[in-house]
């Protein structure tokens, strides 16, 4: 969850240590409306930015589960105000405007939803048009919505049978999903956010310390759990994906580079060239987000022009490992 402009400064403890707050809304959407929202085709929205690891998760599952006509989205300014957060700029390329709820800010739209709200302003939001109400804006939970509850309204029959959380693989998705959050995706931030040597020594060990356990893994299988492209492998990869071109100098994770380990590298580049993948990464977005908005890390916002990163040179991971 990315979250607004100073909002992570005021989730440092006493050791100088990020801690990131859970999110607030929890509701769920399911395919026979027991929950009190119905899949439906039209029905519900996503708010997300480009540049945010979180947000892109529900974009490739959005895309890999053919539901483009099913859930629209509206993609906000790239830059991350102090105090404003999140705004929508339609001038700005691949952003857009507010085309659901017509609001400036994304705080308007969470105001809509209570008036009194004073948590998080994070994306991605999944947005309920008919009941004008949030219905989550936890990234974990709303890909698996749009994993399983809305299979009656994939494109094609390929992309209903895609499960990227199946039950015979679940305890095993979960559990690299409990290292590599704390320590990955969440542990670039932990590094990158921390105000004391301490907090940032034991961050950013953590964090290359599951790197080589992942470099490990990808030695003998195609992906995370095996030879199946799961959920697993979807949160990796956003952060993967951003790792050169902003953690390792932004958030000082410059021990490795990804292009330093050849497993994680040639990983990296099979799912980028995965069919629907590429076309959800904006390196633009990503890179003047980070580079223009955190300004207590880089002061005068100056975007760096590398690394130049070729995410289409053959990958060679067609036959490794446990293939069927």
């Amino acid at each position: 969850m990315a979250t607004t402009g100073t909002t992570w400064t005021k989730n440092i403890n006493q050791k100088g240590e990020f801690i990131r707050k859970d999110s607030v809304f929890r509701k769920f959407v399911t395919a026979d409306g027991s929950s009190g929202f119905k899949a439906e085709s039209g029905r519900y929205h996503l708010y997300v930015s480009l540049a945010c690891p979180w947000a892109h998760r529900a974009l490739i599952v959005r895309k890999l589960k053919g539901l483009e006509e099913v859930i629209s989205f509206d993609v906000v300014d790239w830059l991350l105000l102090p105090e404003i957060g999140w705004q929508f700029d339609e001038t700005k390329t691949n952003c857009t405007p507010d085309t659901v709820n017509n609001c400036k800010t994304l705080r308007e739209v969470y105001a809509k939803v209570d008036p009194e709200y004073s948590g998080r302003i994070t994306v991605p939001v999944l947005w309920d048009k008919q009941k004008q109400t949030i219905v989550n804006n936890e990234s974990s939970e709303i890909i698996r919505m749009l994993n399983k509850e809305f299979n009656a309204f994939c494109k094609t029959e390929e992309q209903k049978a895609l499960d990227l959380y199946p039950e015979s693989l679940r305890s095993e998705i979960d559990e690299v999903n409990s290292w590599i959050y704390p320590n990955i995706n969440n542990g670039v931030y932990r590094s990158g956010f921390a105000t004391k040597q301490g907090a940032y020594d034991e961050a950013v060990k953590g964090l290359f310390e599951a790197l080589d356990k992942v470099e490990g893994i990808l030695s003998s299988h195609r992906y995370l759990t095996g030879s199946q492209l799961t959920e697993a492998d979807v949160r990796l990869f956003t952060t993967l994906v951003r790792f050169d071109m902003v953690y390792v100098g932004h958030f000082k994770c410059n021990k490795k580079r990804i292009v330093d380990y050849p497993n994680i590298w040639a990983y990296l580049r099979d799912i980028y060239q995965t069919p629907g993948i590429a076309e959800t990464v904006d390196a633009e977005h990503i890179q003047w987000h980070y580079q223009s908005s955190h300004r207590s890390i880089n002061p005068h916002g100056i975007v760096a022009i590398g690394p130049d990163l070729d995410f289409m040179t053959p990958h060679g991971r067609e036959n490794i490992g446990d293939q069927p």
